[in-house]
């Protein structure tokens, strides 16, 4: 009899998740939540550098890359300082209080895991949206003027539409779901770069020269680093190492593969090739779709919306974008935009039939995410504007000279190559 109240205590003291509450540090919580930080990590100066580095001219990829590099060193900084306070602190329409994580030690819990660690993670979100936006305005930008924009937007744009989806606050808070970021990070940054990239007007050469990508191979392999940390950008997002997490691994993985697909498919039907510039973005466009979705969605789910998210991103790409004549330099809007609100209307479609409360109305629940994009689509619009025409007076205006623009802007901005032969 001694021996069996033996192995029960020594079963409690080494599970911890049998022995604590949602208040209390879980280990299993935590250790998964590292690892996702750095998944998430990897996205921004690792996989999307070389996703646009590889599909931006040989004479831009070193500056297309950097804008990436600084959007994370500049987001983790301004995220640290009032970022996290605005988009998680305490308050109605922004949070406030925590500025320079203020309070906050290695004692403070959010949930089951320090909140150091959750505040980590956040600033990698915030971080990789502003570099998204980067994709509409490469070629042409400062690198000043973006340095500029990045900081500011991310505190004046992303923190406070974090705040009103997932920081508490209630009064533009429409009962969205959003599990992972498809209003907050997709829809915002692609409205942002499709605004800038209107400010800015078109590159010099648009239209009237053929504009092919440095490097299709680093584009698939950024890609493929993308796809690789988007486990923890969505997987992370549940904030617990439980049943939820892995749910939104496998749909993760299953939309994106299916995205490829649809992408494909539709290329060739169309041109009759199928290139892996357009598999890699077809992956993203998969991806972008599945995240509102992946905490509530099932397989079946995962397909539909990886799917129609790619068939979505080619067309848009392909077609729609010649309607509006907005120089929109690697599609930013096209598969973060367009592909962002079809995940987040289809977030209301595909919930997994085990997960439906008995009164859920799919009329209702479609009507809050329509506001919430529409919300997103009109906030991100105007105050980017506002920020934008603020970091362009702040450097002597936004865009680079002609000659710059002619040389390219490594060797004029950087002084340096991506290749030295």
């Amino acid at each position: 009899m001694k021996k069996r109240y033996l192995y029960l205590l020594f079963a409690l003291v080494s599970s911890p998740t049998l022995l604590l509450a949602d208040d209390t540090l879980n280990s299993g919580d935590t250790a998964w939540m590292l690892v996702a930080t750095a998944f998430v990590m990897l996205m921004t100066p690792a996989g999307l550098a070389l996703f646009y580095g590889g599909m931006t001219r040989s004479k831009n990829v070193l500056n297309t890359m950097g804008m990436s590099l600084i959007a994370f060193a500049v987001g983790t900084l301004v995220w640290v300082i009032a970022g996290y306070s605005i988009a998680f602190g305490d308050g109605d329409f922004i949070g406030s209080g925590k500025f320079m994580l203020s309070g906050i030690t290695d004692k403070s819990l959010s949930g089951t895991i320090p909140e150091l660690l959750f505040v980590a993670f956040q600033g990698t979100f915030a971080a990789i949206a502003v570099a998204i936006a980067s994709g509409s305005m490469i070629e042409r930008v400062k690198f000043s003027t973006y340095t500029i924009f990045a900081a500011l937007w991310i505190l004046v744009v992303y923190a406070p539409i974090t705040h009103w989806a997932w920081g508490g606050g209630s009064t533009l808070n429409f009962g969205e779901m959003d599990f992972a970021g498809g209003t907050v990070v997709h829809i915002n940054a692609g409205v942002a770069g499709f605004v800038v990239a209107m400010m800015l007007g078109k590159r010099k050469d648009y239209g009237k020269a053929v504009i092919k990508p440095f490097s299709p191979v680093l584009t698939v392999l950024g890609a493929a680093l993308l796809w690789f940390g988007w486990f923890g950008f969505n997987a992370g997002s549940e904030v617990a190492a439980d049943g939820v997490a892995g749910n939104a691994f496998l749909v993760t993985n299953v939309a994106a593969a299916l995205g490829v697909i649809g992408w494909l498919i539709s290329e060739y039907l169309v041109y009759k090739k199928a290139t892996l510039v357009g598999g890699a973005s077809g992956a993203v466009a998969g991806l972008v779709a599945i995240t509102p979705a992946s905490g509530s969605t099932d397989v079946f789910g995962a397909i539909m919306i990886g799917l129609i998210g790619g068939i979505v991103g080619f067309f848009a790409v392909a077609k729609i974008k010649k309607l509006f004549q907005v120089d929109d330099s690697l599609d930013a809007f096209w598969v973060h935009g367009i592909v962002g609100i079809w995940g987040s209307i289809a977030t209301a479609i595909f919930i997994a039939p085990y997960l439906k409360a008995d009164d859920f109305s799919l009329a209702t629940q479609m009507l809050a995410q329509l506001k919430a994009i529409g919300l997103t689509i009109i906030y991100s619009g105007v105050a980017t504007a506002i920020v934008f025409f603020i970091a362009s007076m702040l450097t002597g205006g936004g865009r680079v000279d002609e000659e710059t623009e002619s040389m390219g802007l490594d060797e004029m901005t950087h002084g340096e190559k991506a290749i030295n032969l």
